[in-house]
């Protein structure tokens, strides 16, 4: 695939396997405020849009979200550490294309308390120049708005940005923004599903490595 100046990453599902974690704490408060419980096809739909958005979408109207969200946001905190991880080649893919000179930003429908909690917990804060969290735009994927924000951050190239996600949250935004986008086939999404098509879509996380220099790749592969 085509070798870009500047890669935007949505987090959870593309570069964190976090979905039983999710899943685990949408049981938690469904149980505890609903006292219901949803299939898990029905809480993994709605990952990638706003937390808040997807709660009262699962409770309903007419509760408390700022004590629900807050209560939500502490349990997965509590829970967060020996429950998530990278998948297969990320650390080592995000370390090529930062050496290799790439600006990398993660642009995610995570909340900034929660995402500086799970990059610590992986190590991988030190590989993102810019982070844009729902706290930083007024409106969310799959609008275009927080890739753009990104991109002005970075001051980057639209000719030259490219959008790696799982869902058509980033696939929108990003297409929304006027860049390239990559759909990463170990999503839980169905690509036949997307409303836009996406430019790339690969296999795996190093097939983002694939036209980088010779020792950026080579190092990569190993």
């Amino acid at each position: 695939m085509k070798l870009y100046d500047t890669y935007l990453f949505d987090a959870d599902g593309t570069l964190f396997d976090t979905v039983d974690l999710i899943c685990r704490c949408f049981d938690y408060i469904l149980e505890k405020y609903g006292g219901q419980s949803l299939p898990r096809e029905q809480i993994l739909a709605g990952i990638g849009s706003p937390l808040a958005t997807q709660i009262v979408d699962h409770l309903g109207p007419g509760l408390d979200y700022n004590m629900i969200l807050g209560d939500y946001l502490q349990y997965q905190l509590q829970v967060l550490e020996g429950n998530v991880r990278l998948f297969p080649e990320v650390a080592t893919t995000l370390a090529a294309l930062q050496e290799s000179g790439r600006k990398l930003a993660l642009v995610t429908s995570r909340k900034r308390v929660s995402l500086e909690v799970l990059l610590q917990a992986t190590d991988t804060s030190k590989y993102f120049e810019v982070l844009v969290t729902p706290e930083d735009t007024g409106r969310h994927k799959p609008d275009p708005e927080p890739a753009l924000k990104a991109m002005a951050l970075l001051d980057a190239d639209r000719d030259k940005t490219v959008f790696v996600g799982d869902a058509h949250f980033d696939i929108c935004s990003g297409a929304g923004a006027g860049i390239d986008t990559v759909f990463v086939k170990w999503s839980h999404f169905d690509p036949s599903a997307l409303p836009v098509s996406p430019t790339w879509t690969i296999e795996s996380m190093r097939d983002l490595c694939a036209a980088l220099p010779g020792r950026f790749a080579g190092k990569h592969a190993t």
